[in-house]
């Protein structure tokens, strides 16, 4: 058995809106980060996941990936969804939403929830 959860800490915002990202959100994941950090210089952020397997005898594997990064002022991009077009990951000028699949595919937190997990498989 396999579970999986995602969310978005921002800075400025004290880590939220964090596991409650998509209650938060509303379907409205960039209109909403964006009117939230109106006005905020500090608009670090990161995506992170938590992926945990459960063996047939109850013991469970964890794997977390975190993809640090910052808010970008407005959407770009059209690749991707949630908070892609206006999240920029550390080391990039560009939005996931711009970056697009086959990058996300290989560095997301996503992808890197699921390197750290397949590492504990046998």
């Amino acid at each position: 058995m396999l579970g999986e959860d995602s969310g978005l800490e921002v800075e400025a915002l004290g880590g939220r809106p964090g596991v409650e990202t998509a209650r938060w959100a509303e379907g409205r994941h960039v209109e909403r980060i964006l009117e939230a950090l109106v006005g905020v210089e500090d608009r670090r952020a990161r995506y992170v996941c938590e992926l945990v397997a459960l063996e047939s005898d109850g013991h469970e594997l964890r794997g977390t990936g975190a993809l640090d990064g910052h808010i970008a002022d407005a959407p770009r991009g059209t690749d991707g969804f949630g908070f892609d077009p206006v999240f920029v990951p550390e080391g990039e000028t560009q939005t996931v939403a711009e970056l697009g699949d086959a990058w996300k595919a290989e560095h997301s937190h996503r992808a890197r929830a699921a390197r750290a997990l397949a590492s504990q498989l046998g």
